[in-house]
């Protein structure tokens, strides 16, 4: 059995679009059932409880998880509340108190994901288990690892299996926290669209402020979730708190959460991917003409130190020819091409003609 036999219709035994919530980080047994608690009181629909256990973190000596402690605080979520629980996992360790703790989903985060000892590790750890697995993306933008991820789980037998989009790092900083690159995670999709698959919208933003918009984005290009983080307080939490909300605000987001009408899934699904990646495309192009005019900027300091013209005919005339050729190699029109370059030279030199005048 490959990837694309699977039948992983575990996702139907709970209300669509499934929702996991709950804090970062496990930090005492009042904080985890004060937080389930809220969340069954607003009537949100949140079959899932979630909390780390452990936390992998960047750097040493900072807060790691209360370990295995915080399993029990578990149990007494799923007992007094009802909600199935879930928490990450990174080696055969957490697994098997995982298992022993009767934890339902288990998911390999993405610095885990990335490395194929580990993933191998954990899957046999699971070897013919009926939990659910999830695997958050890898922290660099790799397809190949993600799908080699779920490949390893599916050879040890383990059928259960979804996977998680929380946004990939970037040396750059940008209004998100990692990256979405929408391209990447609709692949996935595209090739295995049987594969359920749920979006982190926390992780991604590493704020409150983007929750809303980044899941139903996801919502309409066909994501079957959502997993947020939620606290009783967040300002309060020991980890990511920037990016955690209350249980009332968790509910409210739900309630706003629009799922297209499944008669039309096809065509809005696809129209929606289509316009994910244009946007997806049009930040980047952003972020890199921001870049562009960085440098323009550095040139315009040289050019004024010493004494040289802004304005270079001859590398107008190779900006042009450029375009030209791009433009047979793309099938754009060379009016077009030539458009976009004559525009971002102009603002290149009105970045410079202002360095000349002000400095």
């Amino acid at each position: 059995m490959d990837l694309k036999e699977l039948q992983n219709d575990w996702i139907n035994e709970f209300p669509q679009p499934l929702m996991i919530a709950g804090p970062c980080s496990a930090e005492s047994e009042s904080q985890m059932l004060e937080t389930a608690k809220r969340i069954r009181e607003t009537h949100a629909q949140v079959p899932i409880f979630r909390a780390g256990i452990w936390k992998p973190r960047t750097k040493p000596n900072g807060f790691e998880g209360v370990g295995v402690i915080g399993l029990n605080w578990l149990k007494k979520v799923k007992e007094e509340y009802g909600f199935k629980t879930a928490t990450e996992v990174a080696n055969a360790h957490h697994v098997f108190a995982a298992l022993e703790a009767d934890v339902d989903v288990l998911w390999i985060g993405a610095r885990s994901t990335v490395n194929p000892f580990t993933v191998q590790e954990i899957a046999m750890a699971l070897k013919g288990t009926d939990k659910t697995v999830l695997v958050k993306n890898p922290v660099n933008p790799d397809l190949a690892l993600w799908i080699g991820a779920l490949e390893r789980l599916l050879g040890q037998d383990i059928k259960k299996l979804g996977v998680i989009h929380r946004g990939f790092s970037t040396y750059q900083k940008t209004k998100y926290r990692n990256n979405p690159n929408w391209q990447i995670a609709l692949d996935f999709k595209s090739q295995f669209p049987d594969i359920p698959m749920i979006i982190d919208p926390s992780h991604i933003c590493g704020n409150r402020t983007g929750l809303a918009d980044i899941t139903q984005e996801a919502l309409n290009v066909g994501y079957q979730g959502a997993m947020i983080e939620t606290h009783s307080n967040p300002d309060e939490a020991w980890s990511d708190a920037a990016q955690q909300i209350t249980p009332e605000v968790l509910a409210t987001l739900i309630g706003n959460l629009k799922v297209r009408n499944t008669d039309l899934a096809e065509f809005e699904g696809e129209m929606g991917r289509h316009r994910t990646l244009i946007s997806d495309i049009d930040f980047q192009l952003i972020e890199l003409l921001s870049q562009r005019m960085k440098i323009s900027e550095r040139i315009g300091k040289l050019k004024k130190e010493n004494d040289i013209a802004i304005f270079q005919p001859e590398r107008w005339k190779v900006i042009r020819e450029y375009a030209d050729q791009k433009a047979g190699e793309t099938g754009m029109s060379k009016e077009f091409i030539e458009r976009v370059f004559k525009t971002i030279h102009e603002e290149s030199i009105e970045v410079q003609n202002n360095i000349m005048i002000n400095r």
